[in-house]
């Protein structure tokens, strides 16, 4: 796997309900190659109101009897998901009901290379509760990863978490990012709601530590189940 990606790609105009439509992925600003195999993304819904489901899957295939996220409530959601490459690259994307969406690419995977990484499972751990440390934060927190209880390896590239909010109010959005690198345009979850939201992310790492930012105060919780490395 390629990992350090953190570029978006909206869906504009918005999706039309009960229509598939591709997203040529090599072609966009994220500087895919043409030759990825399967796309890391992580998946926003701004749904225009209660929305089923919206399922993503690989262009030229058949559509799926899938769902990738639920908005029931109409609430933006977001869920990870890893999603074979179409035909020319591209993804289709269907949703039962009228939405915005984004795209967030943080990695792809592709054939066997000198710069590619290799999946290291770990003992589900838990690099940070908030509640137990500093408290609730608002704006960038910085966690040291590899200096936490966890100890992966130095060689890791990119970390598997699963990233837990609980807001003290609505919270617009938490972004990931590797530490020491500029904050990008994504998100890696949303609760407008103010309810406890959890979601994969997959984070790239520069110097063992990576960095959160929130829109408002909230708890941050990061539980690691594995890592990327050569």
């Amino acid at each position: 796997m390629k990992t350090g990606i953190t570029m978006s790609i909206s869906a504009t105009p918005r999706l039309v309900a009960n229509t598939a439509r591709d997203f040529p992925i090599p072609s966009s600003n994220c500087a895919v190659p043409s030759d990825a195999q399967a796309y890391s993304l992580n998946v926003t819904s701004v749904p225009q109101g209660p929305l089923g489901y919206l399922s993503i899957w690989p262009s030229g295939k058949a559509q799926p009897l899938a769902s990738t996220l639920n908005a029931p409530t109409g609430t933006i959601v977001a869920n990870a998901a890893i999603v074979p490459a179409g035909v020319n690259g591209a993804l289709s994307i269907f949703a039962t009901q009228k939405s915005d969406v984004i795209l967030d690419i943080n990695g792809y995977f592709a054939a066997p290379g000198a710069n590619g990484l290799s999946l290291y499972p770990t003992p589900p751990c838990r690099v940070i509760d908030t509640r137990n440390v500093s408290g609730a934060f608002n704006g960038v927190l910085s966690v040291a990863v590899e200096a936490s209880a966890c100890a992966p390896s130095a060689a890791a590239r990119s970390y598997v978490l699963n990233a837990t909010v609980v807001p003290v109010t609505s919270l617009g959005y938490l972004t990931l990012w590797p530490a020491g690198e500029s904050q990008p345009t994504v998100s890696t979850l949303n609760a407008q709601d103010s309810a406890v939201t959890s979601n994969m992310a997959i984070t790239p790492t520069l110097n063992g530590a990576i960095s959160a930012f929130s829109t408002s105060s909230t708890q941050l919780i990061l539980d690691l189940s594995s890592y990327f490395a050569p």
